[in-house]
């Protein structure tokens, strides 16, 4: 029983990896495509790391009042085209990566940016590591 245990929280406490190399590397230059192209105002970098059926949220508490907030891909990359973050002092911005999940052809990566944390859903499409959904929430003022 304390073997079972022990190897239950081995493996809890491991990093998730791809099935190759490959596919992390893909995975994690897809997330930041994703969040890298949106600091540069680079449209092209956005789009190429969004499944065109993206759906991107937020949940947002206004008084009683709870709202859930969308946007497709071709807002962001509009948006991305627009300058997108491009304002934010470089400084200021964060691109932490981290794959929290992964189950073959589906994972779920993490993405510590400058104001807010983005929890992507990355999916493998005609063989490209693709953002299909995103559920995103802003850090707490400090």
């Amino acid at each position: 029983m304390k073997y079972i245990t022990l190897l239950a929280m081995t493996f809890a406490t491991t990093p998730v990896l791809a099935q190759t190399s490959a596919d992390s590397a893909a995975i994690r230059a897809t997330a930041l495509d994703y969040i890298e192209g949106y600091y540069e105002g680079n449209s092209e970098r956005m789009e190429r790391a969004l499944h065109p059926s993206l759906a991107k949220r937020i949940v947002v508490v206004r008084g009683s009042e709870v709202l859930v907030q969308n946007m497709t891909a071709e807002q962001l990359i509009n948006i991305t085209r627009r300058g997108g973050g491009s304002s934010m002092p470089v400084s200021e911005r964060r691109s932490d990566v981290q794959i929290t999940a992964l189950f073959g052809n589906a994972a779920t990566v993490r993405v510590d940016a400058a104001t807010w944390v983005d929890f992507l859903h990355v999916g493998k499409v005609d063989g490209r590591w693709v953002i299909i959904n995103v559920l995103w929430e802003m850090r707490p003022e400090s």
